[in-house]
């Protein structure tokens, strides 16, 4: 098994193809003006809540205003992309969907269905209407990891989710990677 810090990109990596290529793009996490749907699930809803709590606590201290953060309560994960696809193509887009929640392996092939499923319909929607929607859904085989991956600190998914939100935004609207209107 791999650590993340065997398999993390070194920044001074990053820098040296900055020579090597004519347009170098990264994302920034600053939220400023940025409009944020959360997709939250119910089900497995105590991870949901302290991911939740990464989710939001990082939006804000990125200059994300709480006026510009809806959220949405799903039943499941399941549920999770048609509320993902909801947030992007109302009168009133947002700028990015970040999606909560956590499918724990149990006895049956119910976990393969609903992980995958659900998966595949937050890319279908991102890929659909172009706009980021962040899985942040948990994928574990048991209780005790999810809750090791909702912890209140910097390992929390949530956060990263967030991390990976903003970022995906900034990133979008750059040089060649920018949509022109």
């Amino acid at each position: 098994m791999t650590s993340a810090i065997e398999t993390e990109l070194d920044s001074t990596s990053v820098a040296s193809f900055r020579s090597q290529v004519g347009e170098s793009l990264e994302g920034t996490v600053n939220g400023r003006g940025l409009r944020v749907g959360i997709a939250c699930a119910r089900f497995n809803g105590g991870v949901s809540v302290r991911l939740l709590e990464g989710v939001l606590a990082t939006l804000l201290a990125a200059g994300v205003d709480r006026r510009d953060i809806a959220l949405a309560w799903a039943p499941g994960a399941f549920e999770l992309p048609l509320v993902a696809r909801a947030f992007v193509s109302n009168a009133k887009p947002v700028d990015v969907v970040i999606t909560l929640g956590a499918v724990i392996r149990g006895d049956t092939g119910h976990y393969e269905v609903v992980a995958g499923e659900c998966a595949r319909g937050v890319q279908d929607v991102q890929l659909r209407y172009g706009v980021p929607v962040v899985f942040g859904v948990l994928t574990t085989n048991t209780v005790q990891q999810a809750l090791e991956r909702s912890l209140p600190d910097d390992s929390n998914k949530g956060r990263e989710a967030a991390l990976t939100a903003l970022e995906m935004v900034s990133l979008l609207r750059q040089g060649s990677l920018a949509i022109s209107t």
